[in-house]
């Protein structure tokens, strides 16, 4: 790796079988895609999938350059993982969505189309519209990869509840504070 800085992507697919994400992940033109980007350490978060990912990836530019790979399936907590990564990939679960977003990490959110009545694919669709995220499908991954520019995301900041909470109060006829 020379003297590149260390910039690891963490791939997370939740509690759920997400094979179609951690196999493109896997394959060697989304590994090419992220080594041009800048990205040495690729970590996988595999859930219930039994697809698994090889340990380390030679890419083939200049030189003798390898992309590290390692994964799991389960944590009890993946913030540490999302805090110390450069780049999120995610499957479109809203907790893995919000939780990235509000550590303010770069996020590209891969939709699962497989899943049935998928509700999600509105979710990632309207962050991404609103550019707090970009949003692909297993097939079209390696293209968001060369194409992303991250300073186009803008920062994703919550709402504030107060004023429904206080309207919810009063319709139900609970005090004011």
């Amino acid at each position: 790796m020379g003297d590149r800085e260390r910039r690891m992507v963490f791939v997370t697919v939740g509690t759920t079988c997400f094979d179609a994400l951690v196999k493109k992940v896997d394959s060697p033109q989304v590994k090419e895609a992220l080594w041009q980007k800048g990205y040495t350490d690729l970590f996988i978060q595999m859930g219930r999938g039994t697809y698994a990912p090889s340990k380390y990836s030679r890419i083939q530019v200049s030189g003798d350059a390898t992309l590290k790979v390692d994964h799991f399936t389960f944590s009890s907590s993946i913030a540490d993982y999302i805090r110390e990564a450069s780049l999120v990939i995610s499957h479109a679960g809203s907790g893995s969505i919000f939780e990235t977003l509000r550590l303010g990490k770069p996020l590209i959110v891969v939709v699962n189309e497989d899943l049935m009545d998928n509700h999600q694919i509105e979710l990632a669709e309207e962050l991404a519209e609103r550019k707090h995220l970009l949003c692909a499908r297993p097939q079209t991954l390696e293209e968001t990869i060369q194409g992303m520019d991250l300073e186009t995301l803008l920062a994703y900041i919550p709402g504030d509840a107060k004023p429904v909470v206080a309207l919810i109060n009063k319709f139900l006829g609970f005090p004011a504070d």
